[in-house]
């Protein structure tokens, strides 16, 4: 895994061994920024089931103003300061060791640009969309980002929310849906 584009490119980044965590695939994550590249310079990035930090950081190779990560595991945690210490992106990022939802209720900035890559098969995603949106996290130009392998189970439960689906990208058992405010016209689809 490394860093694709920006002041980091090219830079390896430690993983995770074993099969708890789910790291984004170079490919995804390739498609993924070339989609929001426009969109991150300044931004506030936040990347809620961070893993090894591998969105995070790139989205602050990129040039995002500020990176917000939240990762539950601990030992995820210490891959993911090991990789700050190595990218040298230790002051555009805050880390947060707690579970998604203790997170958000931290978080008191509005939001830019939201990645949600939860564990599959669980309704963290919409739990904490929901809990975003309750707390008005999400300007009217706020990109919401998920990745998740079962697109209609979790279409299903996002058309209860004030969120419209944008986008819609498939690399493999991967989607990656794309999501904005309801009612916003920001976006040129």
């Amino acid at each position: 895994m490394r860093v694709i584009s920006g002041k980091n490119k090219g830079t390896k980044l430690y993983t995770l061994e074993g099969l708890n965590t789910r790291p984004t695939l170079d490919r995804v994550k390739e498609s993924l920024f070339n989609i929001i590249n426009f969109d991150i310079p300044g931004c506030t990035f936040l990347d809620l089931f961070a893993g090894s930090g591998s969105i995070g950081i790139e989205a602050a190779s990129r040039g995002a103003k500020k990176v917000i990560m939240c990762e539950k595991a601990k030992d995820a945690v210490n891959i993911i300061n090991k990789n700050l210490e190595k990218t040298k992106l230790k002051e555009q990022v805050k880390l947060y060791n707690y579970d998604y939802e203790k997170c958000i209720n931290l978080l008191e900035e509005k939001i830019d640009i939201v990645y949600l890559d939860p564990p599959y098969k669980t309704d963290y995603a919409y739990k904490a969309a929901r809990l975003m949106l309750e707390k008005g996290l999400l300007k009217e130009s706020s990109m919401l980002i998920l990745e998740t392998d079962i697109e209609q189970i979790v279409e299903n439960q996002f058309k209860n929310l004030a969120l419209e689906e944008f986008d819609n990208k498939k690399y493999g058992r991967a989607h990656l849906l794309f999501y904005k405010l309801k009612n916003s016209d920001s976006f040129i689809q």
